[in-house]
Order: structure tokens, then C-alpha cells, then sequence
């Protein structure tokens, strides 16, 4: 693609530079004819002096870009201060010729030989540092451009200006954000592999492992008795259960991250929610002697959600709080109409979240300290899955904490209309 790009490039700048040399002969005999009124005869000369002399520096012109000295270069300073020189050369060529012909004095044709050596010379070094802006832009790409190929991909080049080294400067630094982001993508991705396989090899592997002691004790008849054998079929019930629960945890968010969990959106009652969610927990705080309330604004609703999606955010959410919440304290759930939408807050009165793991405690996996270990019942899924549901709805979910007084959760549901 690159080649077929040049090639098309190449006619069209010898068209320009054959045109504007064309150019340049009319605009001369055009001013020579109107200053000087010549004889048609006179003007015919100046035409040929002129056209032989334009031919002349195009064969010198077009014979140095064939020649791809151009490329041969190590330095883009010393390419165009050649073709400064080049230029001065030709400049030279076409006025001394001119004089000479013209029979001008030898002391005029010496005067116009160091008046033209010395213009020749000031555009050379005007050119040069002229040159040198581009240049030094140029290296700063470069540097830039190393620095990338080791791994900084943080660093971003000054874009000065709206000509072709700009624009180069604004896709170079598009580049390097695009890269930067992938990186963090892979970073993030990398973490996810180590923290599935943690994971993995806890979680599912220490609930297989009773199940297979149980198991094997049942069939190798180590254990006879009717209770401790029921015991152990209860035993081994609940740990299938809690793989059972792992597995469509993992289901849903992979779902919730792909995109492809469907939300069968309707208007619904957020405070008939809640009460069924503090009825189903009031069992379990009733035995860990743990108060559980909740109340709702009565002006929130109706609100449009997936009921049954926002259930298991709520349930996630006060199983979580119960969890972590000793006997004597208390748990309680508020629903709140708000401007564009509603608020749901679960304050507990437990032990709190300790700082370093405040920021994670929504991420995937992510294990903690209590609040992330199995001996609490959490696979470091649950509020992962209720902040995906919570997103999925177009709403927010965060949390405040201090070790030794409390957390406290809030996520907000948007008003919509009701999905076709």
C-alpha cells in the first residue's frame, strides 16, 4: 500500500514541477515584453534563451531526484541545504549566462559573479536555518518514537503549527494514546487471568475437594451411622449448592461484561422490592441478632427496571452488609426519589472497609480482606455482578466506608420510559 501510494505520487509532482517551471518562462517573457516593448524578433530570442536555459535546469533538476541522492542523505539538513545549493547553482548558471551573452563589461560581469556568489551563499544559510526548525521537529518524532519502541508509552510529542509535520504529530500521538490504551487493556486482562485462576483454585476447588472426602468416606463405608451419614449428604448438598451458585455468578458476569445480559425493562415497584428483600433476610438477621429495616419514598415509584435484576442487586447488597455487620447492629434500606430518577442506599453498622481496598471492592475477583473471603460467603463476584446490572440499567453504584463504622452503599436508578 505504501509503494502504490508513492507511485501515484510520483507523476503528479513531476507535473507540478514541469508546470510551475512553465509557468515561471510565461511570467518572465510576460515581464520582459511589458517593460521592455522588444521587436517580435527580440522577444523570439528572449523565448529561446529562456526555454533553453528553463531546460537546462529541469534536466539538472530531475536529474538529482533520479539520482536519489535525496536518500542517500543522513541528514534531512543536508538534503535541503543541497537543494538550496542547487538551486543558487542554477540561478548562477541562468544570470551569468545571461550577462554574458548580453556582452555585458568585464568589469559588470565580474560585479554580477560576486554579487550572485554572495546571494547564492545568504540563501544557502538562510535555508539552512530556516531548515532547522523542521529538522529539530523532526528528531523530537524521532526521540519520541524511540522512547515508544521501549515501552514509554506515555510520552506524547508538542504539536506546532498545521502543515504536513503537525499533522504527523497529531497521528503519532493518536498512536501512542491507542497503544497506551491497549497496554492498560492487556495489563487489566492479565490481572483478570491471575485473579481467575486465585480464584478458581479456591473457591471451586476447596468445595469439590470436601465433596470428593465425603464421597469417597460414603462408598468406602468409613462412616455407617444414619445421622453422620446425613450429615454428611447435608454437608456435601450445601457445597454443591455453593458451586452451583459460583458457576451462574461467572455465567452472568460474562454476560454483563459481553453485553448480552437482556433486561426485561417495565415499570415496577421499587418499595415492594425492597420489602421483599427485607423478608427474605429477616430470618438470617433475626439469628445473627442483627436489626434489618427498610422504607421507601412513596414517591418513587413507579420505576422502570428489570425487577427481577435490581432484586439481585439489593440481595447482594444486604447479604453482603449482614455478613459483616456483629450481633447488636443494624442494617437498614432506603429507597429515595430524586431529580431524573431514584436512590437506594443500604447503610450497615459493621466493620467497615479498609481504605486499600475501598477502590477495588467493585472489581472482579478481587479478594480483600474479609469482605472477599470464602469464609464469609463471598467469591469476589457479588458486587461485581451488582455493579454490571446497576450500569446495565444506565445507573451509578458506589460506596462509602471507614474501618469500625460501617459502609455505606448507594446506587441510582435513571427515569426512562418503559422499553417496546
Amino acid at each position: 500500500m505504501e509503494t502504490t501510494s508513492t507511485n501515484r505520487r510520483s507523476p503528479i509532482r513531476h507535473l507540478l514541477f514541469l508546470g510551475g517551471v512553465v509557468l515561471t518562462l510565461a511570467i518572465a517573457l510576460g515581464i520582459f515584453f511589458l517593460l521592455m516593448k522588444p521587436p517580435m524578433g527580440e522577444l523570439g530570442l528572449m523565448a529561446l534563451f529562456l526555454a533553453i536555459t528553463a531546460m537546462v535546469s529541469v534536466a539538472a533538476g530531475y536529474g538529482a531526484y533520479r539520482l536519489g541522492w535525496i536518500h542517500r542523505s543522513p541528514r534531512i539538513s543536508w538534503v535541503l541545504v543541497g537543494g538550496y545549493a542547487l538551486a543558487s547553482v542554477l540561478t548562477f548558471l541562468n544570470v551569468w549566462v545571461t550577462a554574458r551573452l548580453m556582452f555585458a563589461s568585464q568589469h559588470d560581469l565580474l560585479l554580477a559573479t560576486v554579487l550572485l556568489l554572495f546571494a547564492g551563499g545568504i540563501a544557502m544559510s538562510v535555508g539552512y536555518f530556516l531548515s532547522a526548525a523542521l529538522t529539530d521537529r523532526i528528531i523530537t518524532l524521532n526521540q519520541a518514537a524511540q522512547e515508544i519502541a521501549t515501552g514509554e508509552l506515555s510520552v506524547r510529542v508538542p504539536v506546532t503549527g498545521n502543515d504536513e509535520m503537525a499533522s504527523l504529530a497529531r497521528t503519532f500521538n493518536d498512536m501512542a494514546r491507542q497503544l497506551q490504551a491497549a497496554d492498560q487493556k492487556q495489563r487489566e486482562l492479565e490481572e483478570l487471568r491471575r485473579n481467575l485462576i486465585a480464584w478458581a483454585g479456591h473457591d471451586l476447588r476447596t468445595p469439590l475437594a470436601s465433596i470428593q472426602a465425603i464421597v469417597e468416606a460414603l462408598a468406602d463405608g468409613v462412616v455407617e451411622e444414619p445421622d453422620t451419614v446425613n450429615r454428611y449428604l447435608l454437608t456435601a448438598q450445601r457445597e454443591i449448592r455453593s458451586l452451583s451458585h459460583l458457576i451462574d455468578d461467572l455465567f452472568e458476569l460474562a454476560q454483563l461484561e459481553a453485553g448480552g445480559l437482556r433486561l426485561e425493562r417495565g415499570e415496577n415497584s421499587l418499595s415492594d422490592l425492597i420489602s421483599d428483600t427485607i423478608e427474605s433476610f429477616s430470618e438470617l438477621a433475626s439469628r445473627q441478632e442483627v436489626t434489618l429495616e427498610g422504607r421507601a419514598d412513596p414517591a418513587v415509584d413507579p420505576v422502570v427496571m428489570d425487577a427481577q435484576q435490581i432484586g439481585r442487586v439489593l440481595s447482594n447488597l444486604v447479604g453482603n452488609a449482614l455478613r459483616h455487620t456483629p450481633s447488636g447492629g443494624a442494617v437498614r434500606v432506603q429507597a429515595l426519589a430524586q431529580l431524573g430518577g431514584a436512590r437506594v442506599e443500604i447503610q450497615d453498622t459493621g466493620e467497615g472497609i479498609p481504605g486499600k481496598d475501598l477502590p477495588h471492592v467493585f472489581d472482579r475477583f478481587y479478594r480483600g480482606e474479609k469482605s472477599r473471603s470464602r469464609a464469609t460467603g463471598g467469591a469476589g463476584l457479588g458486587l461485581a455482578i451488582a455493579k454490571g446490572i446497576v450500569e446495565a440499567h444506565g445507573g451509578t453504584i458506589g460506596v462509602e466506608s471507614r474501618p469500625g463504622q460501617g459502609t455505606h452503599f448507594t446506587f441510582t436508578l435513571p427515569e426512562s420510559k418503559k422499553s417496546s
